[in-house]
């Protein structure tokens, strides 16, 4: 390798490190902000919540590695140009083709990476993440006592207390609600003051109650309440159903964003195929049911012949009346299978609109690294800018611009309105010809990418509309002298 390309190459890693970590970061934190109200309160482990934003990441690298490249090319291009070794190389027959191509094979590098990270490693992390996200869900509140309000988060039990002593934690008017019978409120125990602590293994939760007494309502008996007096009491709760527990990742494993790129194929041709199979049992059903019985020996061309309708002048009214009906009735049922079906059909369509978009995600990724480089790439030369201001507000633009058409594209999929291909590519296809025309613009030095061009430009219009500028101020201020002069 030679000098000038581990120099750029050099060059280049270090503002994608930083800027990939930083946009990483930003995404972790939009990730918690969404989710911080179902984890909060829950008594999650720390291991568990590192290992939820290490699933996260993975999923979130498919917006931050195309958002690095292109903010990374536009500083490291534009840091040549801002200290003038972008014009020291070319002035050494160095064509920007040339300072480009070390850095364009570390991008193909970093494509392939983005590849084997969307069809081998996205999947897994997929999986995991999701799972673990579904526990965290669906796993109960930790344990919060608040004084004079009823806490029911444990199955069959209403407990209150009156207060609380926070040094030394003692608790005062206990009362507990037993409803674990499902026959209603028949035992209720209250304490003057007790303890409550956590048994050693945290499968329990232990109150041990002074001075209580207990009402516990008989059924079927001559003295129906029966009432208790203890000096001390012990109640156990079971908190079982307040562990952490993981749920089998088999049971999302078959989801499509859970699937490689074999998998995907594999699932989409059994998706269709399942499909066509039930479109052909609804027409078969529909001509037997609905077109023709199984007795009649009318055809179609009979059927809209005009003579057949005569078949019904000899009938009765009473006859024609249930005929009529009956046809009515018929008529009603197909129309309502029909509608049955379009919507079966729209839901399974719409789930393999769902898989395609995957299966041209594992693509999209690694195309648009590269386009996304030969934006970046050229727009650098143009502000001749480096570091994080303007940078990062014209990468932002870019990539906003390019996010919107490819979210509309995937919607526009998912809903059946265009085919995956179209949907899914549309927005690598609207960048390719803007990176191909500015890199052509790079290459040749044309004024198009000379910000001094633009500069003079401007100097030169604000001089030819100066004196417009002028006239309309002189104007605008003899209109105002003018209405001075009549108040």
């Amino acid at each position: 390798m030679k000098k000038l390309d581990l120099f750029l190459i050099k060059t280049y890693i270090g503002p994608f490190v930083l800027t990939f970590f930083i946009t990483l970061f930003v995404l972790e934190m939009q990730f918690l902000w969404n989710y911080l109200e179902d984890m909060v309160g829950k008594g999650l482990e720390v291991y568990v919540l590192v290992e939820l934003f290490l699933f996260a990441s993975a999923s979130l690298v498919s917006m931050a590695l195309p958002l690095a490249i292109l903010l990374s090319s536009i500083m490291t291009m534009g840091s040549l140009g801002e200290n003038y070794e972008l014009v020291a190389l070319k002035s050494s027959g160095i064509s920007v083709n040339r300072i480009m191509r070390p850095l364009f094979v570390l991008v193909l590098f970093l494509s392939g990476l983005a590849f084997y990270h969307s069809n081998y490693l996205l999947p897994v992390s997929n999986l995991k993440f999701k799972s673990l996200l579904y526990d965290i869900m669906h796993q109960r509140p930790a344990l919060e006592f608040k004084p004079g309000v009823f806490y029911d988060g444990i199955d069959g039990y209403v407990i209150r207390i009156r207060d609380k002593d926070k040094e030394t934690g003692e608790l005062f008017g206990v009362q507990i609600f037993d409803h674990s019978s499902g026959e209603g409120n028949r035992r209720v125990t209250l304490a003057d003051k007790g303890k409550m602590y956590m048994s050693g293994d945290g499968g329990a939760l232990i109150f041990e109650l002074n001075k209580v007494k207990s009402y516990d309502e008989i059924k079927g008996q001559s003295y129906p309440l029966a009432i208790m007096t203890m000096d001390k009491h012990t109640v156990r709760f079971d908190l079982s159903s307040f562990q952490f527990s993981r749920t089998d990742e088999d049971l999302f494993k078959d989801h499509y964003q859970m699937l490689n790129l074999s998998q995907l194929q594999t699932s989409i041709d059994s998706l269709d195929s399942k499909k066509e199979t039930r479109l052909d049992s609804y027409s078969e059903a529909m001509k037997k049911r609905h077109l023709f019985y199984s007795d009649t020996n009318y055809t179609m061309d009979s059927l809209l012949d005009a003579d057949t309708l005569t078949l019904l002048s000899d009938l009765s009214y009473r006859n024609k009346l249930d005929i009529y009906n009956s046809a009515i009735n018929s008529v009603r049922s197909a129309k309502t299978y029909s509608m049955t079906i379009a919507e079966e059909m729209r839901v399974r369509q719409e789930r393999i609109n769902r898989h395609v978009i995957e299966w041209h995600r594992k693509f999209t990724l690694s195309v648009a690294c590269i386009v996304l480089f030969f934006v970046g790439a050229p727009l650098g030369a143009i502000i001749r800018r480096g570091g994080l201001g303007m940078p990062v507000v014209i990468s932002i633009l870019i990539f906003i611009i390019y996010h919107i058409i490819s979210m509309s594209g995937e919607k526009l999929v998912r809903q059946g309105e265009l085919p995956g291909f179209i949907g899914m590519w549309i927005s690598t296809l609207v960048l390719i010809p803007v990176g191909a025309f500015l890199t052509y613009k790079s290459t040749t030095d044309s004024v198009l990418l000379d910000a001094t061009f633009y500069n003079k430009l401007v100097e030169q219009l604000a001089r030819v509309f100066s004196p417009i500028i002028k006239l309309i101020k002189l104007l605008f201020k003899k209109k105002n002298a003018n209405i001075a002069d009549l108040s």
